[in-house]
């Protein structure tokens, strides 16, 4: 059998710090945890660099499980505005929620693409299902998966 006892002394010199010292790492770790993006692995980030053309936007695409025609259904420059109204804030609020930020990017030239998804829960082959990829410079900056319908939706690139 083994015994240990402790003296207030000894509790308050060696074991107080080191229970502040775990509270503090504990704190630390579980911050990193809930502070990384929401709905983006890192892995998903490293894959959404280096975009030189469709093939690695479908690799980007494909990691958050979508599944999409080898062909864009369209790709166009847009510019991200220079200010941001009521659509452009609430449009950055998903894109901040998936670890993007276009107001980095504000009057900025960048490349849309855009795919139809096949594999949506409950919308599976409808073609009323997009996703959007915004890339700027070789780089996935932001985008969305959205409804077309008149009673759609839009979120972000992961699944809901």
């Amino acid at each position: 059998m083994f015994v240990v006892s402790l003296s207030s002394k000894k509790f308050k010199k060696v074991l107080l710090p080191l229970l502040c010292f775990v509270f503090v790492i504990s704190a630390v770790v579980l911050f990193r945890c809930f502070s990384a993006t929401e709905n983006e692995p890192s892995q998903v980030k490293s894959v959404g660099k280096n975009i030189t053309d469709s093939s690695k936007i479908l690799t980007f695409i494909s990691a958050f499980g979508w599944e999409v025609e080898e062909e864009p259904d369209e790709v166009r420059e847009v510019i991200i505005p220079a200010e941001f109204d009521d659509v452009y804030n609430n449009y950055n609020a998903i894109q901040l929620k998936q670890g993007y930020d276009l107001q980095k990017y504000a009057g900025e030239r960048v490349k849309r693409w855009t795919y139809t998804i096949k594999n949506y829960p409950e919308y599976v082959d409808q073609e009323c299902i997009k996703i959007n990829v915004l890339v700027y410079k070789g780089e996935v900056i932001g985008g969305d998966v959205c409804s077309v319908r008149l009673d759609g939706f839009m979120h972000g690139f992961s699944k809901v």
